[in-house]
């Protein structure tokens, strides 16, 4: 068992400190553009920028130059002109990969069995999003976003086309102006999230490690059930709390009221603070959600799963305070050598 520094547990304590006041205001454009010398670069230190991001989050006009950064698209260290560049050089090679799909989608219809499986199901998938907003007006061109989806399942050989994909876009598009980067966004977003989220070993050992967070942090919990012959992390590691792959799968995407709140966790996760893995702590604060329901009602397998599934419309800043709250609490704690490796 290992006690974590002081400093650890004070930065901790920090960063669950603004639930305990109002939030200030989201990083808007003049305080993100303060951020940068005048020739672009950095002017504050990444780690500073972030834990704002934690704190705060970003507003909508500020979202779509953060995310550069946040993803890997752009460098920290660049410069202005070299991230000129770098969009440029992006936007060609996204447009080598739609000439090169053009030329190889005869040889994927005769050749690949999964390919022609996998375009129906993208094209399934598209029909089903309601591309409309209140008003009636269309939010997304879903031509463009089948487009993107088929061109990132045939470059993308670790994560395979799964359901929801088709939504993670969705956010994407709305979310920057050209197609490259919508791509290369989605790409880099996959590559920062896949043992979180995309690789099936990833969502596994997220599974395993919330598994040991509850027999650690809440034992009560973890140790439900036993008289019916199965635990609470059992269940979670077995085939009976499967629905808990989504909100790995997906980055919770299914549980916020809005798109804004899928957002707000999304950078969140981004920035990896306050600790690595913080995705695993908004699923126990999430789990924590219908706990004394669970015991109450001293619920089983089936019924811990319909009660999960019925956490929808969640605010995120609220659930990343609860997490963070998680994650102050388990620092002062003597950790086991299994959580420490992961969540630091």
């Amino acid at each position: 068992m290992t006690t974590l520094s002081p400093e650890n547990s004070l930065s901790a304590r920090q960063s669950a400190s603004f639930i305990l006041v109002k939030r200030k205001p989201p990083i808007d454009k003049t305080e993100w553009d303060s951020f940068f010398d005048e020739n672009g670069h950095l002017a504050k230190s990444r780690d500073f920028i972030c834990v704002n991001i934690l704190e705060r989050g970003l507003h909508p006009f500020v979202r779509t130059e953060a995310w550069k950064f946040l993803t890997g698209y752009f460098s920290w260290q660049s410069s202005q002109d070299e991230r000129l560049t770098v969009d440029s050089m992006r936007r060609k090679n996204y447009k080598a990969l739609c000439q090169m799909y053009e030329k190889i989608q005869p040889l994927l219809e005769n050749l690949h069995r999964n390919f022609i499986e996998t375009r129906n199901n993208i094209a399934r998938d598209i029909q089903k999003l309601y591309d409309k907003d209140p008003l009636g007006n269309v939010l997304i061109d879903k031509k463009r976003l089948e487009k993107i989806l088929l061109l990132s399942y045939v470059c993308n050989t670790q994560a395979e086309y799964q359901q929801g994909f088709h939504e993670m876009v969705m956010l994407f598009q709305l979310m920057v102006e050209h197609d490259h980067e919508t791509f290369w966004l989605f790409q880099f977003f996959l590559q920062k999230t896949e043992h979180s989220c995309v690789i099936n070993i990833g969502v596994s050992k997220n599974l395993d490690m919330l598994s040991t967070l509850i027999t650690f942090l809440d034992p009560m919990f973890g140790t439900h059930g036993r008289g019916a012959g199965t635990q609470l992390s059992s269940l979670i590691m077995g085939g009976a709390v499967q629905s808990l792959f989504p909100w790995f799968c997906f980055c919770f995407q299914r549980a916020f009221k809005s798109f804004d709140d899928v957002w707000r966790l999304w950078e969140v996760l981004l920035t990896g603070k306050p600790c690595r893995n913080f995705q695993v702590l908004v699923a126990y604060s999430m789990l924590q959600m219908v706990r004394e329901q669970v015991l109450q009602e001293s619920m089983g397998g089936d019924d811990i799963l319909l009660a999960c599934n019925k956490l929808i419309d969640l605010d995120a800043d609220e659930l990343i305070s609860a997490a963070c709250v998680v994650y102050a609490e388990l620092i002062q704690k003597d950790v086991p050598q299994t959580l420490k490796d992961f969540f630091l």
